[in-house]
């Protein structure tokens, strides 16, 4: 990448708004069950306000990929904010339903896989993320309203989220940042002692599933060799704050402007977070939970860190909606929380289904507070 003159933007996605709560269906539905739990699905959210369409539109807000599991094809999406929800039928419960259904989110380009699978007492829905969750609807009886609820406050935050995962680089970086601080020093041995405590999943192993041609265009896709979670950040002044960049083995943040970012503002017409590089750097992208984070230091000035893990501790407030990663609803939820906290510089928040956000006057602090409370497993509800 070629040097640009100060605060000139050298990298900004385009982004395309998403329409409100629309919704499509592709792929051939072949299957008895698959055209039961289609027809359910499809009455619910019109029922709840969603307007369906025969043929996705550009804008598209949620896409439900039927798959067929010989010849799974991605939907190609025309907008950024437009979630893929894959619906995967197997004709036998599988021993292993993670490693079963994993790969179709691969497959798929999906952000959410549904498999239907036979239970002994009817159908059983289980809904599988990004971040290797796992929970289950189960029809039972004659339980069908329940059943597709349930199953429609799943995907109602994929079907009604704005999502914030453009960057806008610019290589304005202070020369005297270009390799860090002690800031970025701090976030770098974090990333190692949570990769010790493992709080911070390695990425996924897609070798064992995807051909090299497969896994190529995933990396493409992603810009990632792998799915890792979990990020640090760390206020520098009054608005600007370091941050682990998206898809980056946490363990293992060296270079400032590609692992490291110090993200700078947010524009919300775009909407894009700002990011200061140094020159001849190939940024990643920013975490996507940079919105959160940047919602939470602009309102809190005392806060001096924030930490998030796929990890738990007992008795903390919890989002209620289990919203996507990167979203405006997530952020605003997570700082309601923080808000309400009587110490919001030293908040622990819970993300449904997720994870934990934590706040602290740095990331040693935090750290500190956390030893010993950390429960590995966060609760699928």
């Amino acid at each position: 990448m070629s040097t640009q003159s100060e605060h000139e933007a050298v990298g900004t996605v385009p982004s395309t708004p998403v329409r409100e709560h629309t919704f499509s269906v592709i792929g051939k539905v072949d299957s008895p069950r698959q055209q039961w739990f289609i027809n359910g699905l499809k009455k619910e959210m019109t029922a709840r306000g969603h307007i369906f369409h025969e043929e996705p539109i550009p804008d598209i807000r949620l896409v439900l990929n039927v798959v067929d599991i010989e010849n799974p094809r991605p939907y190609r999406r025309k907008a950024q904010g437009t979630f893929v929800t894959a619906i995967v039928e197997l004709d036998e419960m599988p021993e292993q339903i993670m490693h079963a259904g994993y790969p179709y989110l691969l497959y798929a380009l999906a952000n959410l896989v549904i498999l239907l699978l036979p239970g002994k007492k009817g159908t059983e829905a289980h809904f599988l993320t990004l971040e290797q969750g796992h929970y289950t609807v189960r029809h039972e009886g004659d339980n069908e309203d329940q059943f597709f609820a349930e199953i429609y406050q799943r995907l109602q935050p994929l079907a009604s989220s704005r999502l914030v995962i453009n960057n806008e680089f610019r290589t304005d970086l202070e020369e005297e940042l270009w390799k860090g601080d002690h800031i970025t020093e701090q976030i770098k041995r974090a990333g190692r002692t949570l990769d010790e405590l493992n709080l911070l999943p390695s990425p996924f192993p897609m070798e064992d599933f995807l051909t090299p041609k497969e896994m190529r265009h995933v990396k493409r896709l992603y810009g990632i060799g792998g799915l890792s979670y979990g990020n640090l950040s760390a206020r520098l002044d009054d608005n600007r704050f370091w941050m682990s960049a998206s898809g980056v083995d946490k363990s293992k943040l060296e270079e400032i402007g590609r692992d490291i970012m110090l993200v700078t503002g947010f524009d919300e017409e775009q909407p894009a977070m700002i990011i200061s590089l140094p020159p001849e750097v190939e940024p990643r992208r920013v975490s996507v939970d940079a919105i959160e984070h940047w919602m939470v230091y602009q309102e809190h000035p005392e806060v001096g860190a924030i930490i998030h893990v796929h990890a738990w501790v007992e008795g903390i407030p919890s989002t209620e909606m289990n919203y996507p990663c990167g979203t405006i609803e997530l952020a605003e939820a997570v700082a309601e929380l923080v808000r309400q906290e009587p110490d919001p510089a030293h908040a622990i928040i819970g993300l449904r289904n997720h994870g934990i956000t934590v706040t602290g006057e740095s990331i040693d602090e935090i750290l500190e507070r956390l030893e010993g409370r950390i429960i590995p497993q966060v609760p699928m509800h």
